[in-house]
């Protein structure tokens, strides 16, 4: 992992079309603006994580739809 100190309206590329800029800073929160093309998907982790894990489950449901198929 690479670590950055940035301050408010300070920014970082990512692969020469992804910028991360600094809106602001209050207490323990930071909130950042990212402009990146829109076949770039962003999302919060947490997000990121349930998509992942509700994936997961439709190839488990269709896998034994699929084995229920061929079984007879």
């Amino acid at each position: 992992m690479l670590a950055l100190s940035r301050k408010k309206n300070e920014a970082i590329v990512i692969n020469n079309n992804v910028e991360v800029t600094i809106l602001e800073v209050k207490g323990d929160q930071v909130k950042v603006g990212i402009t990146a093309p829109r076949e770039v998907s962003i999302y919060r982790k947490e997000v990121y994580l349930q998509i992942q894990e509700a994936n997961k489950e439709a190839v488990n449901v269709e896998g034994m739809k699929e084995l229920k198929n061929l079984l007879g």
